[in-house]
């Protein structure tokens, strides 16, 4: 392979993303420990997540076209008050749907995709502590990538 694929590519395409995070949310809403948490999610709930993840792996910008950002994500978490049980099953869920729906399981991709939910989710639960959006609408999207993430968190201190 002369140019190796982003993780979007390598998942396959828009679809893919759209139906895992399509039969994800199902099952979250019906979920006795999360279904709370979604119980009022907008309509456009799945598939603004199925673009943020998609762009953040590489894939079209929709969730910026969309007039999306990396801190319109991190605002919707805000005073969500997550619990690390939550993160978990989150998670799991989602990993359990992967499966499901056949999204790609090398181990090179998984580890790509489960580094990325660990970090994100962490990150969720982070800010679901706080008041206020921590970031600016101007700092750019995340992207993820096959490697490492380039160092521990350091929280900005104020």
């Amino acid at each position: 392979m002369k140019r190796i694929p982003t993780l979007y590519e390598w998942a396959g395409d828009q679809q893919t993303f759209d139906k895992l995070f399509s039969v994800f949310y199902a099952k979250v809403v019906k979920d006795d420990l999360l279904g709370e948490v979604f119980k009022n999610m907008s309509p456009d709930h799945v598939q603004h997540v199925s673009h943020f993840v998609a762009e953040v792996f590489g894939g079209e910008k929709l969730y910026t076209k969309e007039g999306g950002s990396h801190a319109t994500m991190v605002g919707k978490h805000i005073g969500k008050m997550l619990t690390e049980e939550k993160r978990q099953r989150w998670i799991r869920l989602l990993l359990q749907t992967a499966d499901e729906c056949g999204l790609k399981s090398d181990p090179e991709f998984r580890s790509a995709f489960v580094g990325y939910l660990e970090w994100g989710t962490r990150i969720a639960v982070i800010n679901s502590q706080l008041t206020e959006n921590p970031m600016q609408q101007s700092e750019p999207m995340p992207r993820w990538g096959w490697g490492e993430t380039g160092g521990p968190y350091m929280p900005e201190e104020k």
